[in-house]
């Protein structure tokens, strides 16, 4: 049997990740490569009971269908908590459920873009929004993003050449590079954007993991009208429960629930009500500064240890939050190269030539800090270290 796929198909960049992750997950092999949370702070005991009282008391209630929208609760909570972090006048009725926040790059994608339609990303960008936004044939231009932002010159050079659908960022650790918006960036991309009718696609999926525990101005508070934000439990209670959710204007909400609906209804009803019946009996906040405390202490090692044993050359991002980092290896070195032979030495790093949607990146690697311990942490590094010092 030929089968004969959708032209869309053959937009998808080239996937690394299912070979990354088989070799990842080989025995004793430490992994920086995932992006995955700390497996040890997720709350299982508090979940198991959350599940248990919900299936006792509403079980089947729970166990039923329901709207797109999502449980409304949850979503109280959700604006709730917008309103005390961020002082935005967030409502219930501009916030929809979705099946991690990974699914509102597909829908938005969806309900905004029509094949050729340009579209903005920054340079890295997030390699899952470069696979999402693929199946709908945009025309997508990056922006290169320094240590405090998207480069406001390239910025409003491309406003000025492109009428962008939207432009994609993430202001709070971004993912690869770890990188974070300074606040005078994010008032300038507000006042570039203001009037235009290009909207700013904020991805909040790391926002309240800031080492420090202060909260950031997010873009959307400055861009009411054209700006959007996606949040995620999946980093700060439970990445298998995929619970996250678009806030944004009604309007533009009407449609993307539209596109959700004939997607797939709603997402998991039953994980919402366990989700919110755990975070109405759990302090939220007292959790999410421990876990970033942390990563904080990950964070620190690994640059620490990336300065001390890694030659001068090479050079590394110093993230603020988050769970990433990313490396610029010496000249004459390929990351894929430092991918095989890591794998060889017991080390697994993510290469980062996918973050480059425009080509480049084979002179970066990102490097995961939440999902190993400390000794790992220390044992990884040391084997990359030699890694790099034969290929030096």
């Amino acid at each position: 049997m030929e089968y004969r796929f959708a032209r869309r198909m053959g937009c998808l960049p080239p996937s690394f990740l299912r070979e990354l992750f088989r070799v990842s997950s080989q025995p004793g092999v430490i992994s920086f490569a995932g992006g995955l949370p700390g497996s040890e702070h997720i709350d299982v005991e508090g979940l198991a009971r959350a599940s248990r009282l919900v299936m006792e008391e509403d079980g089947r209630s729970a166990l039923q269908y329901s709207t797109t929208d999502g449980y409304l609760p949850l979503r109280e909570y959700i604006a709730d908590r917008y309103r005390r972090r961020l002082g935005i006048p967030a409502r219930a009725e501009e916030i929809q459920i979705v099946n991690g926040s990974q699914q509102c790059l597909d829908l938005i994608a969806k309900i905004l873009v029509d094949p050729g339609d340009p579209v903005g990303m920054e340079r890295p960008g997030y390699l899952g929004a470069i696979e999402a936004f693929s199946l709908y044939e945009p025309v997508i231009h990056t922006v290169p993003l320094t240590d405090s932002g998207p480069d406001l010159a390239s910025f409003s050079d491309l406003l000025a050449r492109q009428p962008l659908r939207f432009f994609y960022g993430i202001p709070n650790s971004q993912n690869p590079s770890g990188r974070t918006y300074a606040g005078e960036y994010r008032k300038a991309i507000a006042e570039l954007l203001e009037g235009t009718g290009t909207i700013f696609y904020e991805d909040d999926a790391f926002g309240e993991l800031f080492f420090d525990g202060k909260p950031r101005l997010p873009v959307k508070r400055l861009l009411p009208e054209q700006g959007i934000m996606s949040g995620s439990f999946s980093k700060i209670v439970a990445p298998g429960m995929r619970i996250g959710w678009m806030y944004a204007p009604e309007p533009m909400l009407a449609r993307f629930n539209a596109a959700k609906q004939a997607s797939d209804l709603h997402s998991n009803f039953f994980c919402q009500v366990v989700l919110h019946r755990y975070l109405a009996t759990h302090d939220l906040d007292a959790h999410v500064r421990g876990v970033s405390r942390i990563y904080g202490e990950h964070c620190r090692l690994m640059c620490d240890l990336l300065d001390d044993l890694m030659p001068p050359s090479l050079t590394h991002t110093r993230p603020e939050g988050g769970m990433f980092l990313l490396c610029t290896l010496p000249g004459g070195i390929s990351s894929m190269k430092v991918f095989s032979e890591g794998v060889k030495e017991g080390v697994a790093v993510l290469p980062g030539a996918p973050f480059y949607v425009d080509g480049g990146g084979d002179d970066t690697i990102r490097l995961n800090f939440s999902n190993a311990n400390i000794e790992a942490i220390k044992e990884g590094v040391a084997r990359l270290a030699r890694v790099i010092s034969r290929l030096s």
